[in-house]
């Protein structure tokens, strides 16, 4: 059965709490480079399992047909925080004993349908932070391809969960900071900045090849 578009939620208030379930706040003491006290609010999850110590996995999945161009599978869904809808990478917390690699392959399955293989993870090269000012939540960035021959991978059905409302799309790697502010002036919605910072990339890319 097809979910009704995300672009139907809507903000009905925002409240103060003092801790949450899922993301509580804390109070940092600690001394800059000249020895005086400091003091910093942030974010946590309480998520984090310690099976990769790693919050989330971000993935970069790659449409490969032999006769059409690479292409990118990307979601749109309602994000509260921002009242807006939001262009993103499929994504999604690890579980408990989970691996990178098998939440990667999990969440694209469940947000796009898609069925694919890891060819990288940043897990064994760098720590990721996703917004090192506000919290200390990181995650892994994968990069997947999905072979579009595939009988699985033909009509791929996303396996959202009862409150997701996740709608996925595609768009080739060529122009891809044009194609994705095209969207957002048709539709309002707006860009994940770490999905903004990679499509900027490839475009100065582009400029100095």
């Amino acid at each position: 059965m097809t979910k009704p578009s995300p672009y139907k939620a809507q903000l009905v208030s925002v409240e103060d709490i003092s801790q949450g379930k899922w993301i509580q706040t804390r109070q940092i003491n600690y001394k800059d480079p000249n020895g005086q006290d400091r003091v910093w609010e942030m974010a946590v999850r309480t998520t984090r399992t310690e099976t990769t110590n790693t919050d989330a996995v971000s993935i970069l999945a790659l449409l490969k047909h032999p006769q059409k161009p690479t292409e990118i599978v990307f979601t749109k869904q309602f994000r509260p925080p921002t009242g807006k809808v939001v262009i993103e990478l499929p994504a999604g917390l690890i579980d408990p004993k989970e691996s990178v690699e098998s939440t990667a392959i999990r969440e694209l399955i469940e947000e796009t349908g898609y069925h694919g293989k890891v060819l990288s993870s940043t897990l064994d090269q760098v720590e990721l932070f996703s917004d090192p000012g506000l919290t200390n939540a990181n995650m892994a960035f994968t990069t997947m391809e999905v072979d579009l021959t595939q009988p699985e991978n033909i009509n791929p059905q996303p396996e959202l969960e009862p409150g997701e409302f996740i709608e996925t799309f595609t768009l080739p790697l060529t122009n891809l900071l044009d194609e994705l502010l095209d969207v957002c002036k048709k539709e309002g919605c707006v860009i994940d900045a770490r999905l903004y910072h990679y499509a900027a990339g490839l475009k100065m890319a582009s400029m100095t090849s």
